[in-house]
């Protein structure tokens, strides 16, 4: 009984030694609280255009490529990214984009800005997602640069300083 005991005893010694060693998980963010998360982003598709009577030309983009995220937790570390959109030739701007992550569980997005040309800032509401994504919103933000603008309408490009914060559970703001 005694060596049982001592057995116990030094069991129990070495259980304690290593949870004190043990490191601590980092505390997970209850639903609702926000996260933020920075990433980088790059597309290639087809842009085309017809003249308006404003001078400027009307718009349409069709654009896909691959999303890493760099820093934050919560989300999957890759998506692809597919966003259209439409230019009116007068200021009216109206994109939607869709992360779709290697499990196929997506992320949806409306977005805004100026006209979407190199240089300019984008803006973006998370409007909800599917799958572990369901009930997220949020917002998320970056600069557009060309990359390449081809003669033909394909154009290339990535996003600068892609950062952005959301929340899981539908919260309210």
């Amino acid at each position: 009984m005694k060596r049982a005991m001592t057995a116990f005893a030094a069991v129990c010694s070495v259980a304690a030694a290593l949870a004190a060693q043990a490191p601590v998980p980092a505390p997970q963010a209850a639903p609702g609280d926000w996260r933020t998360f920075e990433g980088t982003l790059s597309a290639t598709g087809q842009r085309q255009s017809i003249p308006t009577e404003s001078g400027r030309p009307a718009v349409t983009l069709q654009l896909s490529g691959p999303v890493a995220i760099t820093a934050g937790e919560g989300l999957r570390r890759a998506f692809r990214s597919e966003v259209v959109g439409f230019e009116d030739g007068a200021g009216l701007t109206v994109l939607r984009g869709v992360w779709t992550d290697d499990h196929g569980d997506r992320i949806f997005s409306a977005l805004r800005g100026e006209t979407v040309a190199s240089g300019r800032r984008i803006a973006a509401t998370i409007t909800g997602g599917t799958g572990r994504y369901a009930g997220i919103t949020g917002e998320y933000s970056f600069e557009w640069r060309y990359v390449v603008e081809a003669e033909a309408g394909t154009i290339s490009g990535r996003a600068i300083g892609l950062r952005g914060r959301y929340r899981l559970g539908g919260g309210g703001k």
